[in-house]
């Protein structure tokens, strides 16, 4: 298991570096100018080259991204051009929140998954089919009109749950208190992983109660609850794996919900340092989620590792 990990391990390093080059490079494309946002309307030229020389950017790319990782390995995420604040405590507040919600979302999105696609693997007929229905349905709909469709119908008329902020008590909120401010949003951000994990979990549920095995513990005598018991234990690493594919999604991509929904999250900051073309929030924003992304991807290894010795010696 150990050399397991090692090895999974070091392959990352690789991935890694790979992302820091890729976040490096695409943020350089967004356009505008950072220095001229940052100096201000009607700064001299003389203060503007003053000011990219302070940030670097008269050197070559390579040098600046040599100097850009080189503090990033050691925590330094730079200043926020347009709050002139450190950059290190505006996204890891923001991505504390942004994982509440993710967590939130995959509570929901799993619970979700496993039931339509339960239904659906069990009850190909009738309620199987309304329930493959619904798992389309969630996998297609579109973020932002769900959300829209949740404010404006369930939340505005009757007032059930707020629709902006993470809190309504104060800077320190209670348990009860964040799940009722995130209920939709987690909602939202949910349907399409849950549409995600119940085909995957119908396929694989419904292929592993086609196999012999099951006919063999059948005819044993088992009852119908321990047969499932057994098929389900044998449908969970492929729905392992996508679960985690699912979080990383969902730490990426609630850009849209956080927006809409307000919530003070890694998504909102990314949204808002993008349209001020704030670059060193912008590539720490990213760079976090990417890492974060792959570091879920090895924790996924280790549990299939842990689950099946066959992924171990793979």
């Amino acid at each position: 298991m150990v050399a397991f990990f090692c090895r999974r391990m070091a392959f990352a390093i690789p991935i890694l570096f790979g992302v820091a080059v890729i976040v490096f490079l695409t943020v350089k494309l967004i356009p505008g100018d950072p220095v001229a946002l940052l100096a201000g309307t009607g700064a001299s030229e003389e203060t503007k080259q003053a000011l990219t020389q302070q940030m670097g950017l008269d050197r070559a790319l390579p040098v600046q991204f040599w100097e850009w990782l080189s503090r990033v390995a050691t925590g330094d995420l730079g200043t926020s051009i347009s709050q002139q604040r450190p950059v290190f405590g505006m996204v890891v507040d923001a991505f504390a929140n942004t994982l509440v919600l993710a967590v939130y979302a995959t509570v929901l999105a799993v619970g979700l998954g496993l039931i339509l696609g339960a239904i659906a693997a069990l009850r190909p007929r009738g309620v199987g089919k309304i329930a493959s229905v619904s798992s389309s349905v969630g996998l297609s709909a579109p973020q932002y009109s769900v959300a829209l469709i949740l404010i404006v119908y369930i939340a505005l008329p009757t007032n059930l749950f707020p629709v902006s902020g993470m809190s309504g008590f104060g800077d320190d909120p209670g348990v009860l208190d964040t799940l009722w401010h995130g209920f939709l949003p987690a909602l939202t951000a949910a349907l399409v992983p849950a549409g995600v994990i119940a085909r995957t979990f119908r396929s694989s549920l419904s292929s592993v109660m086609s196999m012999e095995f099951i006919e063999a513990l059948r005819a044993r005598g088992l009852s119908r609850n321990r047969v499932l018991v057994h098929a389900f234990h044998n449908a969970t690493p492929s729905l392992i794996t996508m679960i985690g594919l699912q979080i990383g999604y969902l730490l990426g991509g609630v850009v849209f919900v956080e927006t809409i929904f307000n919530w003070p999250g890694l998504g909102l900051v990314l949204f808002q340092s993008i349209s001020s073309r704030d670059l060193p929030v912008t590539q720490a924003g990213v760079l976090i989620c990417a890492v974060a992304f792959v570091l879920i991807n090895i924790v996924v290894d280790m549990t299939l590792a842990m689950i099946d010795s066959r992924v171990r010696t793979s």
